[in-house]
């Protein structure tokens, strides 16, 4: 492995320098972690750090050489990764790929993650030995749009869209009950659970589980996030289209909780903490995460722009057609505030 500069992502802000490490290196032990950053080995925009240090997006990682403790790839798992990704391309150019990525496969890998799109990656290496990176990112159980660079300098490029916030995203989610009014503003810090972090080591029951908090509070982050009912059950279920304008860990998830809507599904932000009983669910709806990254509009690096949008997942689509939702109606969100 030779010495690389890795981008932090917007997602990855707030996160502490050996937790991204964790994320992005998870065959990277702690004590050589500890040994490459106490020694300088390490530099987050050229200045030194330590494992405690939290990231902002847009900073740049100095990685060392590091030896990973991966087992030698099989050609056969190769050209199965291969094949599976190449099933989920919804567009694709000479610099980049949007994947519609499945419900349940994890973007990044994790503790107890082994199969995740970003090792899956290393199997569309050119040949020159450079792989696809990943630009952001969705939770496990979101399913949708997912933007992948073809070269660090794309990905680079990329990433400062992000940041400048040029990148417009568009999700659909199926909640329980239905929002008045019908199109809003949610904006709310937010801030990781209590108990999220001690040593780095997130505790179990409350992974990147996040909490509304107050300004000023430690590590709390302002996230806005735009919302339109599109269609309904009334009294029982909305189709929100939403569009978020800042990126924050499980943003959606925590501001349709907060709003005392949570997503039909989602088992972390379902509102039971705070005594809400969920309503009675209809015979056939899939208890799975009703989120879709549905869509993705932002300037590519060569000029124009790049607009792509991703079906409804399987079980999106079941729920869909059991309330009579049409999609291909009008989405009110798009005349929401950029």
């Amino acid at each position: 492995m030779t010495i690389q500069t890795l981008i932090v992502i917007e997602d990855e802000a707030g996160m502490r320098l050996d937790r991204w490490f964790k994320r992005r290196l998870p065959s990277l032990s702690l004590a050589h972690l500890n040994k490459i950053v106490r020694t300088g080995q390490v530099r987050i925009d050229g200045a030194r750090a330590t494992t405690a240090t939290r990231l902002a997006a847009g900073q740049k990682i100095r990685v060392p050489p590091v030896k990973l403790a991966l087992p030698a790839p099989k050609l056969a798992v190769s050209e199965e990764e291969r094949r599976v990704l190449r099933a989920m391309i919804l567009y694709e150019d000479d610099d980049v790929l949007v994947l519609n990525k499945p419900y349940g496969l994890a973007v990044q890998g994790g503790s107890g993650t082994t199969r995740h799109i970003d090792g899956m990656l290393a199997s569309l290496a050119d040949a020159r030995g450079e792989r696809p990176v990943l630009v952001h990112r969705l939770d496990r159980d979101t399913a949708g749009v997912l933007l992948v660079a073809k070269s660090r300098r794309i990905a680079a490029k990329l990433g400062e869209i992000f940041r400048s916030r040029q990148a417009r995203k568009i999700y659909w989610a199926l909640v329980e009950g239905v929002p008045k009014p019908a199109q809003g503003r949610i904006s709310l810090f937010l801030a990781k659970g209590e108990g999220m972090e001690r040593g780095g080591v997130a505790q179990a029951g409350n992974l990147e589980k996040m909490r509304v908090a107050r300004h000023g509070d430690e590590n709390a982050q302002h996230s806005v996030t735009y919302y339109a009912v599109v269609d309904k059950v009334p009294g029982r279920f909305a189709w929100l289209s939403m569009k978020p304008i800042t990126g924050r860990t499980h943003q959606l998830r925590a501001h349709a909780e907060a709003i005392g809507h949570p997503i039909v599904g989602d088992p972390k932000y379902s509102g039971k903490e705070k005594g809400r009983q969920a309503p009675q669910i209809t015979a056939g709806l899939e208890r799975k995460l009703h989120l879709l990254a549905r869509r993705i509009v932002l300037p590519h690096p060569r000029g124009g722009m790049l607009d792509v949008t991703a079906p409804l997942p399987p079980h999106m689509k079941k729920s869909f057609e059991m309330f009579g939702f049409d999609t291909k109606r009008d989405d009110p969100i798009e005349q929401a505030p950029e």
